[in-house]
């Protein structure tokens, strides 16, 4: 379970932006968008959150923050010595284009919460951190930085963290994470951790997914009703889904390909499944029709790939995070989205909801809490800011938030000017 996620100097981020997932106290919405994390110390979180603003004005890159944060997690220990890790800073001010960028996530797994964080550039980690509060008081389990006059690793020695914690260290690259580490070198006190990041946090780009996933699901029937329901629920005639598989071979790459590079790519998904998707239809007289799945809609494929993702989060409990929801769907269809993870029925295990949208039709008090709304739009100095509806203090119940959205009174409006042709001919 999420609780916040902050970030500096990365992309359009200068300064250190928080998004937050506590629960205001009110009483709004309570039963279905709010749930206790069961953790000591840990408020009551929210279900979902939503950002708004103009292209390009950084919400995408809060997502790409939490999606490298994720990566350099589970896969920092695997790389190499010397490789770049893959951070940008903010490049339109000297003072930071050549600092460190800065993580930190607050989340709850297997009822504790822990507060995780370090500071990064191209070349090294900066400083690493860790507190646990397993039964309400913070224990610091990992302190780490960079000492720039002896080049080398200042170590905070945290009794609460056991195990060979000098082992660790010492393989500790300056390009890796302890957490990644340690990890690969079997500490179980921190496994939980690195689960969070590699198991229970899901990211989803605009595209979405490709419907691998859900047709892999298909394969067992328990699953196939599973999303057969799912579309049906979202008003797709779909009565049945055939799926078969194969091993990827020679015959599924294009035909004159290079051929060192068809041996590399054969021996790299090996291992992979390719999947034949049908559709089953029923005709007015009463028959069966199969369609191949790229003869259905956009709208179609796109769903489809969504429900295995989306009904894995909600079994499971995970926190998906997708940039663009509206991207090829109705708006009823991101509000049926939205809703599942807004009912205990549908969402028992308290799966969270981060996403990025222009669809404001759901941008109102029955589908959303005030504290659950978020915007993103650039200042003078075009660094992205962060900010939440409850800035302006919205009245509960009473106020129009798509309406007052739209006509500006919360920004994150993209401000339009009137084009006017250039001058000349045009020859």
């Amino acid at each position: 379970m999420l609780i916040e996620f902050g970030v500096s100097n990365w992309r359009s981020f200068k300064e250190a932006q928080l998004l937050s997932l506590v629960a205001d106290k009110k009483s709004e919405l309570s039963a279905s968008n709010v749930f206790d994390p069961d953790a000591p110390a840990a408020s009551q979180l929210l279900r979902s959150s939503a950002i708004y603003g103009a292209n390009a004005a950084g919400k995408s890159n809060l997502l790409r923050a939490l999606r490298t944060m994720k990566r350099m997690v589970v896969d920092s220990a695997k790389w190499q010595h010397g490789d770049t890790i893959p951070v940008m800073p903010f490049r339109l001010d000297v003072a930071t284009e050549n600092a460190p960028t800065e993580f930190e996530v607050t989340f709850v797994t297997e009822h504790v919460r822990y507060q995780y964080g370090y500071t990064v550039s191209h070349d090294r980690i900066h400083e690493e951190w860790l507190f646990a509060y397993p039964h309400g008081r913070p224990q610091k389990w990992l302190g780490r930085a960079w000492n720039q006059e002896t080049n080398e690793y200042v170590w905070e020695r945290c009794a609460a963290l056991t195990g060979t914690k000098q082992l660790w260290q010492d393989s500790t690259r300056q390009n890796a994470l302890f957490l990644s580490t340690a990890v690969q070198l079997n500490c179980k006190q921190l496994q939980p951790l690195y689960d969070w990041f590699n198991k229970t946090l899901r990211m989803a780009n605009v595209a979405g997914w490709s419907p691998t996933f859900t047709a892999s699901l298909c394969k067992e029937a328990e699953n196939r009703a599973r999303i057969l329901g799912f579309l049906k629920a979202a008003d797709f005639d779909i009565q049945n889904v055939i799926v078969e598989s194969e091993k990827m071979s020679d015959k599924h790459l294009p035909e004159g390909m290079a051929s060192e590079l068809r041996s590399a790519l054969l021996s790299q998904m090996a291992d992979n499944e390719v999947f034949d998707i049908k559709t089953v239809h029923q005709a007015s007289d009463g028959r069966t029709v199969e369609f191949d799945f790229k003869d259905e809609s956009d709208g179609t494929q796109k769903l489809f790939a969504f429900a295995g993702p989306w009904l894995d989060a909600l079994k499971n409990g995970y926190v998906l995070a997708i940039d663009e929801l509206h991207d090829n769907l109705h708006p009823k269809m991101v509000k049926f989205l939205v809703d599942l993870f807004h009912n205990s029925e549908t969402n028992p295990k308290n799966a969270q909801l981060i996403f990025t949208t222009h669809e404001t039709s759901i941008l109102n008090q029955e589908v959303f809490r005030r504290d659950q709304i978020w915007f993103c739009e650039k200042d003078a100095s075009q660094a992205s800011k962060l900010y939440p509806l409850t800035d302006f203090s919205p009245r509960k119940g009473r106020e129009n938030l798509e309406a007052n959205y739209l006509a500006g009174r919360y920004g994150a409006l993209p401000y339009l000017r009137k084009f006017l042709q250039p001058d000349g001919d045009g020859g």
